[in-house]
């Protein structure tokens, strides 16, 4: 992946520790849902899986390979991955996602052969810290619970994340049991970097924050930040943001990264436009609906 992300963007875009949490992301199972390529002369040449969310009623698929046939036989693979998973539930039809970078027209004519449709857009957002940055002040009313060291806590999170990104291209709520398992084995989050904010007692807003881009940027990254649809355009995402970029240049951080899905129901690119962050980086969603009566 290292590889072939560095021929499309010009760098590695991954790491090992990334890479590992793929394999252990909760309803994978390596055996039936991931395949690696290798060439008789042992060099790894493609990659590809398939992971089940919800009832398996839609399947993400990631290939990834700079050798066309290897690209379209992994891609054929994961779809017979994503109809088999379909089928086992029972379901009439399976949506299959992928994501692929907008500089990559090699994988992304290859979607369109194979009967996918862009569908979004996304947006690597970034800010660069280059000096103290100003812890803000919530809004008026605004009670800020960190961190999610308890069950309680961790519900009310998953709720509202529910709530707030109900309906968004490629989302699909994952039983509690399974966020907090996936969640607890990322190599790159802990509960400390989960926040709740909370008006007249009841939770409206949340953001997750990891250490994705740590390694390869020295960058904080806003995983999730989310606000439940009634409390919205009150500031809470702004000042959601803003917190972060002051936690990150207290750590030393060199800047912030987030994705944004510019079909957001929400004016979610011109929120984060108007905190001073920039786009470094265009990806697309593409889907698939497959019948499964045949």
């Amino acid at each position: 992946m290292a590889a072939y992300n560095t021929a499309v963007v010009g760098f590695a875009d991954c790491t090992l520790d990334e890479i590992a949490d793929g394999l252990v992301e909760p309803g994978f199972d390596p055996s039936t849902d991931g395949f690696l390529v290798v060439a008789a002369d042992g060099r790894p040449v493609g990659y590809g899986m398939a992971l089940a969310k919800g009832d398996h009623e839609v399947v993400g698929i990631e290939v990834t390979s700079a050798e066309p046939e290897v690209a379209a036989w992994l891609l054929d693979q994961t779809l017979l991955r994503a109809r088999q998973m379909g089928r086992a539930r029972g379901h009439a039809e399976v949506a299959v996602d992928a994501w692929v970078y907008r500089a990559d027209e090699s994988f992304r004519a290859l979607l369109a052969d194979r009967d996918f449709t862009a569908s979004t857009t996304y947006h690597r957002m970034r800010i660069d810290h280059t000096g103290p940055v100003a812890t803000p002040d919530p809004p008026a009313g605004v009670v800020v619970r960190r961190g999610a060291f308890d069950d309680a806590t961790r519900w009310t999170a998953h709720e509202v994340i529910i709530d707030s990104f109900r309906g968004q291209f490629g989302f699909v709520p994952r039983p509690h049991d399974e966020w907090v398992e996936a969640l607890g084995a990322s190599s790159t989050f802990d509960w400390s970097q989960l926040t709740v904010l909370k008006v007249d007692g009841q939770a409206v807003a949340v953001r997750s924050c990891n250490d994705e881009f740590v390694e390869a940027e020295n960058c904080g990254s806003v995983g999730m930040l989310g606000v439940v649809e009634g409390f919205r355009g009150r500031g809470l995402a702004k000042f959601l943001l803003r917190d972060s970029f002051a936690a990150d240049a207290v750590a030393g951080r060199a800047g912030t990264i987030l994705h944004v899905d510019t079909n957001n129901p929400t004016p979610a690119l011109g929120l984060y436009l108007s905190v001073g962050m920039t786009p470094t980086m265009i990806f697309e969603g593409w889907r698939r609906v497959i019948p499964l009566d045949t």
